[in-house]
């Protein structure tokens, strides 16, 4: 584009379109959650940006209707806002996984997204899902 050549702006855009620009790594500590007891897990979840541009980052945990983020399971999606990342950056992000009297044993699958945004967090250049699953024993 033309346009960034006038401020000297270099256009990355389709880059960060076609590449993948994070990889995404989860770990549950512990690895499983008691079924018909209330208890908890974490979700370690490590972000490396994949690009040579800074990238303003968010994560994304999506939680299935058993489980949830606090002790009454209502919440089942939480943001976390990990601000601009250097190219290469890894950051470690942790969320609280909860399971209360009404969880039955199974896997249940837990999907993490790790979001570019552009300017602001209401604008979305490029997102990676993860799917990982928590065992309930």
């Amino acid at each position: 584009m033309g346009i960034f050549n006038i401020f000297g702006k270099k256009d990355v855009s389709a880059e960060l379109v076609q590449a993948s620009p994070y990889r995404i790594s989860t770990e549950w500590v512990p690895y499983r959650l008691y079924a018909n007891r209330q208890n908890s897990v974490s979700l370690m979840v490590k972000v490396k940006n994949m690009t040579s541009e800074v990238l303003l980052t968010s994560v994304v945990a999506e939680l299935p209707k058993q489980l949830g983020f606090d002790e009454m399971r209502v919440a089942k999606e939480r943001e976390l806002r990990l601000g601009k990342m250097a190219p290469n950056e890894e950051r470690e992000v942790r969320f609280e996984v909860f399971s209360d009297i009404n969880s039955d044993a199974g896997e249940y699958t837990v999907t993490v997204t790790s979001i570019a945004h552009y300017l602001d967090y209401g604008h979305v250049i490029n997102a990676v899902k993860k799917r990982t699953t928590v065992g309930v024993v």
